[in-house]
């Protein structure tokens, strides 16, 4: 059947971000379809939660790895823990990331490279260290997690915004590099209702995003979670090198920071 592709019986996955938000939902919905995980985040006791909620909803493996991915010297051990405990690996989420919106004269070169940094560089290494393991095994697919505002233009996202864009044609380039056997996507989701996002929402700031969103609402993480599961498993297995844009069908930016004219 149809549906029986979405399935991830016997592979297994790298989740990066994945206490809170979109990162936890995609570990839940991987597992949820038969993936074994290694989780990472900053937050031990967030990632412990996580790892205990995948086991009991799922009953799933989950190897839970506390640790700040800025650090490049932390990527190895993810994909390590996937080779020696499931011996294979065959999904890789890059979903840590973010940058705070900063206006123009207040973004440093330094700023920008450390959103960039963050948002690429720690991308590109987890998935160059992972790839010769997914190439010696049955391939497999890495999605790459960016943001609307990669193709969007607003105030005050030039760190933030120009990194989402980078990684969303690092992504084409993988994939063409890549190919055959690991695809590689990524999903540019919209105004997604988060922790993250909820720190610098009021409520008049709620409702004007939403009226500026033709789907008429913030999105969850669900949805974010259910476009990853697709181009993680085999029901993907004919897209490679494209952007999933889950965004309510967003065509402006819609977080407005009110930043007056220079």
């Amino acid at each position: 059947m149809l549906s029986d592709t979405f399935r991830l019986d016997g592979r297994a996955a790298i989740v990066t971000g994945a206490s809170r938000g979109i990162g936890a939902a995609t570990a839940l919905a991987l597992a949820g379809s038969g993936a074994d995980l290694v989780v990472s985040a900053r937050s031990a006791e967030d990632l412990a939660s996580l790892a205990a909620k995948v086991g009991n909803d799922t009953g799933r493996r989950v190897v839970a790895l506390p640790a700040d991915l800025n650090d490049l010297a932390s990527l190895p051990q993810l994909v390590d823990a996937a080779k020696s405990t499931f011996g294979r690996l065959d999904v890789v989420v890059n979903n840590v990331g973010g940058t705070m919106p900063r206006p123009f004269l207040d973004t440093s070169p330094g700023y920008l490279e450390r959103a960039f940094h963050f948002n690429v560089t720690v991308a590109f290494e987890l998935t160059r260290l992972a790839a010769p393991v997914m190439l010696a095994g049955d391939g497999g697919s890495v999605i790459n997690v960016a943001s609307a505002i990669g193709r969007l233009v607003d105030r005050g996202f030039v760190a933030y915004g120009t990194a989402k864009a980078a990684l969303i044609h690092m992504t084409r380039l993988i994939a063409v590099d890549l190919a055959p056997k690991i695809r590689v996507n990524v999903v540019a989701p919209g105004a997604i209702e988060t922790e993250a996002l909820g720190t610098v929402l009021n409520d008049e700031m709620r409702q004007t995003m939403i009226s500026m969103t033709p789907a008429r609402r913030l999105g969850r993480v669900e949805d974010i979670a259910a476009g990853i599961l697709f181009l993680a498993s085999d029901a993907g297995s004919y897209v490679t090198g494209k952007v999933l844009e889950v965004d309510g069908g967003q065509i402006v930016a819609n977080l407005p920071l009110g930043l007056p004219d220079l």
